[in-house]
């Protein structure tokens, strides 16, 4: 059973609060191994459809071969600034089953696949690391760059490390911290007099 205090006003996650994705990292920063396996553990801790767990990683830190491997199918706008994090994570789902082509895995892959990585996400934010998840590559050349089975299916990445600037302070788009309010997002719910 897991247990946590409860406050009587309950209040958004400091740490949920502060992320944002940054567009440019240091490159001075550096990811030890253990902050990696850390991140890795998050990720293998999340909740999956009838326990499948359909992820896998590529990890690539900065200057290994798996990183320069990664970099070389980067679009123009994640080139611009993905490159310079301290590790670059591909994000796969289990689509299929390994020893019977036609099969589905689970249905929910992509969707379990995206908790693991939001698990990842907030635990690099606990050991001072931020991210920055992206689509902007080619996902048939990291395929085949890095000899991904047919079961398996490239989906994103996620770039890790020590933003260089603060929330707010670049620009970009698709990075703004501007949110839908809870009104808009929220499809149906009881009357607080119901």
């Amino acid at each position: 059973m897991t247990s946590c205090t409860i406050p009587d006003l309950p209040e958004l996650h400091p740490t949920l609060a502060h992320r944002f994705s940054p567009v440019r990292f240091r490159e001075d920063a550096v990811v030890e191994r253990a902050h990696v396996e850390t991140m890795l553990e998050a990720a293998r801790r999340a909740p999956s459809a009838g326990n499948s767990q359909p992820w896998r990683f590529v990890v690539g830190v900065r200057g290994d071969d798996v990183h320069e491997r990664i970099v070389r199918h980067l679009a123009r706008s994640s080139g611009a600034w993905a490159p310079a994090a301290s590790a670059i994570v591909v994000n796969l789902a289990v689509v299929g089953i390994e020893d019977a082509p036609g099969w589905e895995y689970s249905e929910f892959a992509t969707y379990d696949l995206g908790q693991a990585v939001a698990h990842m996400c907030v635990q690099a934010l606990t050991i001072g690391l931020d991210s920055h998840q992206f689509r902007a590559f080619d996902r048939e050349g990291v395929a085949a760059e890095l000899a991904v089975p047919p079961h398996l299916e490239v989906v994103s990445m996620t770039a890790f490390g020590v933003a260089d600037h603060r929330p707010g302070e670049i620009p970009s788009p698709g990075t703004s911290r501007e949110r839908l309010a809870l009104e808009e997002i929220v499809w149906l719910e009881a009357d607080d007099g119901a």
